[in-house]
């Protein structure tokens, strides 16, 4: 004899179910009397998204600007925060080990090479982008 495990029912049930269950799963159509029973389609209450519209971006911290933001998380991603302080040829040796963005490299390679940067907001004014300013 066979184990079934924690089936409740043998082979032979299991395939008149089957049968039985056959027409309800290929019908395009009600099948149940009460509409509460009917099985739901799965994501009917998502919202569609439509062609042609993007999804917004969110918005960035006060003093930041967008972009500002996604170099910023660019930048915390491939670069260790044991590096800091640390030097341009530092900065430029952990994103090539990390395998950071070509366009992330130019722009770190841009930095004047004898500057100290404590931290990676140092690193984000120094190229330009403004940080976000603290809460009081």
């Amino acid at each position: 004899m066979t184990d079934q495990g924690s089936n409740k029912t043998g082979f032979a049930r299991d395939d008149e179910l089957k049968k039985e269950m056959q027409g309800e799963l290929k019908a395009n159509r009600a099948v149940r009397a009460q509409e509460d029973r009917e099985p739901q389609p799965s994501g009917e209450d998502q919202p569609f998204a439509e062609a042609g519209t993007s999804v917004p971006e969110p918005a960035a911290p006060s003093g930041m600007t967008p972009e500002g933001v996604t170099v910023r998380s660019d930048l915390a991603r491939h670069l260790e925060r044991t590096i800091y302080p640390a030097r341009r040829a530092a900065l430029l040796s952990a994103l090539h080990r990390h395998q950071a963005p070509e366009a992330l490299l130019e722009r770190v390679a841009a930095l004047p090479p004898d500057e100290h940067y404590p931290n990676v907001q140092a690193v984000v004014r120094a190229l330009g982008y403004g940080v976000e300013n603290r809460r009081v």
